[in-house]
């Protein structure tokens, strides 16, 4: 199958559709300009500017991204800060993210709901074999374990 190559402008222009769409980090953006064929300076160039037209921004792709994973699908800080780490998002930007995003009411109020939903579903009778299939689940999650520990002695 011939591949048709795009110019710069139709790059361009594809690429601010896929950030229009939603929210993109600079990697996303790279891997699609590479699998459409545009390397080298021109990639550069064209993450450029749609960095300057604010089409793509890290910070608050980093935002939208914390958000989003921690109300929706219930993820603790851990999970978060390793996926944005694997998206090459800085720390800054993470830990922006992060206190804007997150606060400590809500995460602690989503733990337990996490907790609570678990204990519900396992047969376990042991108590002790219980408390750690909960911390074990909880930390897959991304929650962090001293944090897991103290909700389990106050609500469970």
């Amino acid at each position: 199958m011939n591949k048709k190559y795009l110019s710069y402008d139709e790059a361009v222009k594809k690429l601010q559709n896929f950030c229009a769409y939603q929210e993109r980090c600079q990697e996303e953006v790279r891997s699609k300009l590479i699998e459409l064929g545009i390397y080298g300076e021109e990639l550069d160039r064209v993450i450029a500017d749609l960095i300057e037209e604010n089409y793509l921004n890290e910070q608050r792709f980093a935002v939208c991204f914390a958000g989003g994973k921690f109300r929706i699908k219930q993820w603790g800080r851990k999970k978060i800060v390793q996926e944005l780490k694997a998206k090459k998002i800085s720390d800054y930007s993470i830990r922006k993210a992060l206190e804007s995003e997150i606060s400590e009411a809500d995460y602690r109020a989503t733990l337990i709901e996490v907790l609570q939903k678990k204990a519900n579903l396992l047969s376990e009778k042991d108590p002790h074999k219980r408390k750690q299939k909960l911390l074990q689940y909880v930390m897959t999650r991304g929650f962090e374990a001293q944090i897991i520990l103290e909700v389990l002695k106050e609500k469970l």
